[in-house]
This record gives structure tokens, C-alpha cells and sequence, in this order.
């Protein structure tokens, strides 16, 4: 009865997954599949709990107390900006749980490798649950068992310390720019290898037997996916932290093989195969290839970059909005700096003003805008945009020769023409949002510097360019008073 309740809403929880992913994909439906994720997830934890080999009432209740409790308060303190380091720091607690799953695994075979010499009989008898699963599996089953327990714990403990230096890059504690250690590329290989050797080592024990292997695979882990990351720079880092979604998934199913759960077989090849897709498509978008990120330094600039010529010209907020009210078509670029500011309520009431004016105004979104897929349009949508005059990169590149004015408020790499005119940027052919061929192009900038991937940016140099500098929220605060 237990076994069948809980494989039902195992089943039942699997569709709601499938149902949240695709919902997620369109953003008049991805409130809804937020719910269908959040029912799907009580569901599976429900029917844990009441399943098979359950125990531990008090424990379990009082660590999913404390859990969400400290899950709450986190999500409500994070701002929107936030939102990047919080999902790393997210998988990084997944890649520790496929950890933790995995010496457990290991543990537990080790008992009853203890218990089957000593010929305990009555112990053996007494197992339930997983142990008792892995009792009565013959040796071919228990190799495939250790594989998958080996293969759990490399992928999470990579996933743990690579989510961990993304969450440093992200939140700024540690360096954005590519750091290898003496060796680079090697060190990692050699690490990799050292893990297979040991995987052979270990299947070739006895079962029960081999914990250091483990122990010392996880250790030559935990190096690969600090190193690994390190060695990735701060424009990259929307994909790495896609590409660590992903390996937190197949860690996820990894170890759903180990305890033969289903559900998390399901779930775990759905995050990392849809982590994995997002992270070809970003790659995509700036023209990169995948293997070129997840190493980190292959694919660089291969010389000199081409010096900018040209000052930046300022315009304050007078300038902005006679041109604002002369002209008829109008696209906004939002990128990190707007998300920093808080100025999505701001940029969406100068949009709404504009557009009672009779102006066609419309967004432009880059797939890799600010740091995190689908930043910009979860920013838009929460300040009300409409859904409509949201525009991907793909649908609007082309209209803006017939363009008067592009507002590019807090973006940098996404509107770099070097991308198309510097062959030795660091850059070269990604696709960017050519801003520049508007007729006007005004830059919503804190200063003269660089941005967070430290690349100079040939169009704020441009003659039909002037920078809007000061806080994003603060310079629209100022603009609004001369737009009614």
C-alpha cells in the first residue's frame, strides 16, 4: 500500500515538473507553472516522508521546519539583483546533498558487507528501507550500484564547489576575471583522470570496501569545480551558472539510480538536460562554443584589441527629453545596471507616458542581459510592462536603422559594437543589439568605467551617442519631471 501511494505521487509529482518547466518557458504562464513547481515539490516530499523506509518523524519535520524557515527569510531579503549568486548558492546545496547521499550509500554497504562476513543473519533481516534493497542485490548489481554512488558524488562535488566560486563572482567577494593556478588546463585533466583511475579501483573492490577511493575522488572534485570556475571569466559567468544547474540535475538523477527513487531520476534528467539546453543556447548568443566556457580560456583574444578614438559626450536630462518628445519610435535596452539601480518602476512609468503620447515604444532583449537568463523580463514584468512590447534580440535587431531614439539603460557587452568591427575582442562574433544604427543613442551610465566584464565599449565614443551619466533610478527620477 505504501509502495503504491508513494509511486502514484511520484508519478503525479513527475507531470507537475514537466508542467512547471514548460509553463516557465512564456511569461503570461510562468506564474502559473511557479505553482505547479511548488505543488509538484510538496507532493514528493509528502509521499517521502509517508513511503517506504520512512522514519525519523521528528527529525525529519523539525529539519523541513528549520529549512524553510531559513529558505523564507532568505528570499525575502534578496533583492532582484541578488538573484544570480542566491540559484548558484542554491545548487551548491544540491551538490553537497548528492554528496552526502553518496557516503551514506557507502556506508551502508560497508555495514552489510560487515554484517554478511560475520554472518549476521537476524541483523540482515532487520533491514528495511535502501539497506534492504542493497542486501539482496548480486554482485553485477552492486558494481552498477557503486558507479552510479561514484559518478553522484563527483558530479555533486564538483556542482558544490564551482556553485560556491560563482556565488563569490557573482556577489563580488571574489574576483569576476579568469584566475588558473600554474598549469591550467593540465592540472584539471589530471584531476579527471585521477578520479577515473580511482573509479576503477573501486569497482574492482569488494563491496563495502574502497572508502577512501571515495574520500579521495571527492577531494580531486572539489578542486575541478573550484578551479574550473575560477578559471571562467565575469561575461561568461550567465552561462556557468546555467551549466551548474545542469550538473546539480545530473547529480540529482545520478544519485536517484543509487537509491532507486524514481522521482528523482525524473526530475534530475529534466534540470539537467533543460540546464543543459540553456547553456547551448546562451553559448549560442554569444557566439561561443560550450567546451570554450566550461574550461575557461580557450577561444580568447587572440591579440591586440583596436584602440577607441573619441570622447564621450554627456546630456543631461533636458537634452533627453526634447528628444524624446520629437521622436516617434523608441527602443529601451535594460541591462544589469537598471536591475542594480531598482529602476524597472521608473524606466516602465517613462514608458507608459511615452506611449500615451502615441509613441511606439518598445524593449530589446538580449538572450544573456544582466546575469541571469530571463533577468530583464522577470525585472519588466514585475514593474508592469506590457508582455507585448517586450521584443527578444532576434525580433527587433533589425528595426533599428528606422529607430529615432535607443535608450540602453545599465548594459555594456550586449550593445559592444566590437563584436562586429574588433576580430581580437575578447567578444568577436557575438551576436550584440545594434543600438547604435538608431538615429539617437542615449547611455543611462554610472561613469566612464568598463562594466563587470571589463571590456571597452566603442559605442559610447559614437557621434550619434550621448551619455545620460548618474544612477539609473535617480537620472529617470530626473527625466520624469520633464516628461507629463
Amino acid at each position: 500500500m505504501e509502495l503504491g501511494f508513494t509511486t502514484a505521487a511520484y508519478v503525479v509529482a513527475a507531470v507537475l515538473t514537466i508542467l512547471a518547466l514548460g509553463g516557465l518557458s512564456g511569461q503570461e504562464s510562468a506564474k502559473r507553472a511557479v505553482w505547479y513547481g511548488i505543488v509538484g515539490m510538496g507532493l514528493a516530499v509528502a509521499a517521502t516522508l509517508m513511503g517506504p523506509g520512512s522514519g525519523f518523524w521528528l527529525l525529519s519535520l523539525i529539519l523541513i521546519g528549520a529549512g524553510g524557515t531559513i529558505g523564507y527569510f532568505v528570499a525575502m531579503r534578496v533583492q532582484m539583483t541578488e538573484m544570480p549568486q542566491l540559484v548558484a548558492a542554491m545548487h551548491s546545496l544540491v551538490g553537497l546533498a548528492a554528496v552526502f547521499v553518496g557516503f551514506n550509500a557507502q556506508f551502508e554497504l560497508a555495514s552489510i558487507a560487515a554484517m554478511q562476513t560475520a554472518g549476521d543473519s537476524a541483523g540482515l533481516n532487520a533491514l528495511t528501507g535502501f539497506a534492504e534493497k542493497l542486501a539482496h542485490k548480486d554482485a553485477v548489481e552492486l558494481n552498477i550500484l557503486k558507479v552510479e554512488v561514484f559518478l553522484g558524488v563527483f558530479i555533486g562535488a564538483v556542482t558544490f564547489t564551482g556553485s560556491v566560486v560563482a556565488f563569490g563572482k557573482l556577489s563580488g567577494k571574489l574576483t569576476s576575471a579568469a584566475k588558473k593556478l600554474p598549469g591550467g588546463h593540465v592540472l584539471n585533466a589530471l584531476a579527471a583522470g585521477g578520479s577515473l583511475v580511482l573509479l576503477i579501483m573501486y569497482v574492482m573492490e569488494p563491496a563495502g570496501s574502497g572508502a577512501w577511493m571515495v574520500y579521495a575522488m571527492t577531494l580531486l572534485a572539489f578542486f575541478i569545480g573550484y578551479h574550473l570556475i575560477m578559471g571562467i571569466g565575469g561575461a561568461d559567468m550567465p552561462v556557468v551558472v546555467s551549466m551548474l544547474n545542469s550538473y546539480s540535475g545530473w547529480a540529482a538523477a545520478a544519485i536517484g539510480f543509487s537509491l532507486g527513487n524514481d522521482l528523482l531520476i525524473v526530475v534530475g534528467a529534466l534540470v539537467g538536460s533543460s540546464g543543459a539546453i540553456l547553456s547551448y543556447i546562451m553559448c549560442k548568443a554569444m557566439n561561443r562554443s560550450f567546451v570554450s566556457v566550461i574550461l575557461g580560456g580557450f577561444g580568447g583574444a587572440v591579440g591586440p584589441q583596436m584602440e577607441v578614438e573619441g570622447e564621450q559626450i554627456a546630456i543631461d536630462a533636458d537634452g533627453v527629453s526634447s528628444a524624446l518628445e520629437d521622436a516617434d519610435s523608441i527602443i529601451i535596452i535594460p541591462g544589469y545596471g537598471m536591475a542594480v539601480a531598482q529602476a524597472q518602476q521608473n524606466v516602465a512609468e517613462l514608458t507608459r507616458r511615452l506611449r500615451a503620447k502615441g509613441k511606439n515604444v518598445r524593449f530589446a532583449i538580449h538572450p544573456v542581459a544582466g546575469r541571469l537568463p530571463g533577468h530583464m523580463n522577470v525585472l519588466l514584468a514585475e514593474a508592469k510592462v506590457p508582455y507585448d512590447i517586450v521584443m527578444e534580440m532576434d525580433e527587433i535587431n533589425e528595426d533599428f536603422p528606422e529607430t529615432d531614439v535607443a535608450i540602453v539603460i545599465g548594459s555594456n557587452d550586449i550593445v559592444n559594437p566590437a563584436a562586429q568591427e574588433d576580430p581580437n575582442s575578447p567578444i568577436a562574433g557575438m551576436p550584440v543589439l545594434e543600438c547604435w544604427k538608431a538615429k539617437q543613442v542615449f547611455v543611462s551610465k554610472r561613469g566612464q568605467g568598463t562594466g563587470y566584464s571589463g571590456i571597452e565599449n566603442p559605442l559610447f565614443f559614437k557621434e550619434n551617442t550621448r551619455m545620460f551619466y548618474g544612477d539609473a533610478k535617480a537620472s529617470l527620477d530626473t527625466l520624469l519631471t520633464k516628461i507629463s
